[in-house]
């Protein structure tokens, strides 16, 4: 699967509609994508987006009588994770700095979810 930080724009787009939406039909992204604005879109260009993400196993595609309806494979929660998870894996001896640097710019909501989810795990 490829990961968020390697997605193009409007793989990312997409996806973001599909996380708001749960589950949605190729013509409900493409009039969801046209209501926030930015630039016109063709519905056959998204369609071609959703293909690409059903190859790269980023959604999940289901036939619903002629059509298809697209839904995350992944939560937003998971890919972010999948994303810091690679990061990381990037850093090699450097790990530790990078996650201290992270702490040290963290927000306060930022180190109190942490401190949470690290209460959670022990």
């Amino acid at each position: 699967m490829s990961p968020r930080s390697r997605m193009g724009e409007l793989e990312q787009a997409v996806l973001e509609v599909l996380w708001d939406l749960r589950s949605a039909s190729g013509r409900e992204v493409h009039a969801k994508l046209a209501d926030r604005g930015g630039r016109e879109l063709a519905y056959t260009t998204v369609m071609t987006v959703l293909d690409r993400l059903a190859r790269k196993d980023v959604v999940v595609r289901e036939r619903e009588g002629r059509a298809f309806r697209y839904a995350p494979r992944r939560s937003r929660a998971e890919m972010t994770a999948e994303v810091m998870r690679e990061a990381l894996d990037g850093t090699g001896a450097d790990r530790d700095q990078a996650l201290v640097s992270f702490v040290g710019e963290a927000s306060d909501e930022d180190l109190a979810a942490l401190r949470r989810a690290l209460a959670d795990l022990a």
